[in-house]
């Protein structure tokens, strides 16, 4: 969220948009010493009323070095970090954030030096238990051994606004949508407490559609109904696909939808089209496979995300 003209990128202009934001607490006065670039702000958003949400863009970035340390930013990042983590607040708020967004300091949404933007992290405060799903849009903090820095609300979600600082666990979750994900991260903390498969499910549902899904929760012991709209290769909600890596394209509320990607998807691989029963309903999840080694499969995920698939993934099932 700050721009710095000392920042030093592997042969690229200066970084613009890194937050250093850690030290910036009333908790924290101590660490003040160590931020050299405070008081340097991003553009502040000049109309009056609400945030919009989203609109930024899908970044990684090459390393960078802030403060003498050196970071990397990778689009498959550690799945668990344990560490303490900061929050920062009022002198950032309504400033751009290191993807182009918005910075709310009153929205669930977090920054962290290397994570893939947008993100979704769920971070426990394993001070006292609590948790919260955050959306990842920005990059910081970069004082000491600190893993993240939460916005005011995820801080006060999960009970050391006061402290300002606290050891915690971040999960990731993977991409979040480029768009207004208002009501998938809500539905996502109604979540928060459920398996990290169910929130993945959610995501991709979510993501892929661009809408909250409103539906009815489906009977998880009916077998598939097919219709018109039902894709033509679905298997039953008991089927286990073959051992092996698969690429995970994505998970659709709508039957047809998913029916469309099967069809974009069948002439480079093998379609495994099922439905998921989660806590948030009925999904089509859409996958290419199974492949027989993990060269095969990131070979085949590079081929899904040139046709416009980029939240896909690589994921082994053993079944």
């Amino acid at each position: 969220m700050k721009t710095f003209g000392c920042i030093r990128k592997a042969g690229l202009p200066a970084l613009v948009g890194i937050v250093a934001t850690g030290l910036l607490l009333s908790g924290c006065s101590s660490d003040r010493k160590l931020d050299p670039f405070a008081g340097k702000g991003s553009p502040k958003f000049a109309k009056s009323g609400p945030l919009p949400k989203g609109g930024g863009r899908r970044h990684v970035g090459k390393p960078y070095t802030v403060a003498g340390r050196t970071f990397h930013p990778t689009a498959n990042p550690k799945p668990v970090q344990v560490g303490v983590a900061s929050w920062y607040g009022p002198r950032f708020h309504r400033r751009k954030t290191s993807n182009g967004e918005w910075f709310d300091m009153n929205y669930l949404s977090a920054a962290h030096p290397t994570m893939p933007l947008p993100s979704y992290a769920r971070v426990t405060n394993l001070e006292n238990g609590r948790t919260v799903v955050v959306r990842v849009n920005d990059r910081g903090p970069f004082v000491g051994t600190r893993i993240m820095d939460l916005s005011r609300a995820a801080a006060e979600r999960l009970g050391y606004l006061r402290q300002g600082k606290a050891r915690v666990r971040v999960e990731y979750l993977g991409p979040a949508p480029l768009g207004d994900d208002r009501h998938l991260l809500a539905r996502l903390n109604d979540l928060k407490h459920a398996p990290k498969s169910t929130l993945l499910a959610a995501i991709d549902g979510g993501a892929v559609d661009g809408a909250p899904v409103r539906m009815a929760r489906a009977d998880a012991s009916s077998p598939a109904v097919r219709t018109a709209a039902t894709p033509r290769q679905v298997q039953p909600a008991g089927y286990a696909p073959a051992p092996g890596y698969f690429v995970q394209v994505a998970a659709f509320a709508d039957p047809g939808n998913a029916e469309a990607a099967r069809l974009r998807l069948e002439r480079i691989g093998p379609v495994d089209v099922r439905p998921v029963d989660v806590a948030a309903g009925r999904f089509w999840r859409v996958r290419l496979g199974p492949l027989a080694s993990l060269e095969d499969a990131e070979n085949l995920l590079g081929q899904v995300r040139d046709i416009g698939h980029h939240d896909a993934r690589i994921v082994l099932s053993s079944n």
